[in-house]
């Protein structure tokens, strides 16, 4: 399946883009590392590789549930990498050891024969 972001994630590898809660997942294999919402690419983080994000003042993904705005771990690519494919192949990769490292991405490897 072609995606609107191969150029974009050449340096990355392969990935599919699937619809997700009105915008898109961006996946390496099974493993969702990115969404998209309104053309903007968050990439899914931890406390370690937040830290980078928040140095080039990235925001998260955030959404209304309730009343209640619900702040997520997945954070705003810099503008910058949108024109820099190997960079943001370094980012994705982060982002791919990220939701690996899930709980959620370890039981699905371990029910995989």
């Amino acid at each position: 399946m072609s995606s609107r972001f191969d150029d974009l994630f050449a340096q990355f590898g392969r990935i599919t883009v699937k619809r997700f809660f009105g915008g898109d997942g961006i996946y390496a294999g099974d493993t969702m590392i990115g969404m998209v919402f309104d053309d903007v690419i968050y990439f899914k983080t931890d406390e370690e590789t937040r830290k980078a994000f928040k140095a080039e003042k990235r925001k998260p993904f955030t959404f209304d549930k309730g009343g209640e705005t619900v702040v997520t771990t997945w954070f705003s690519l810099p503008d910058r990498l949108y024109d820099d494919p190997e960079e943001l192949a370094q980012w994705a990769r982060a982002a791919l050891e990220v939701a690996q490292a899930t709980p959620a991405a370890r039981k699905k490897t371990k029910k995989k024969p």
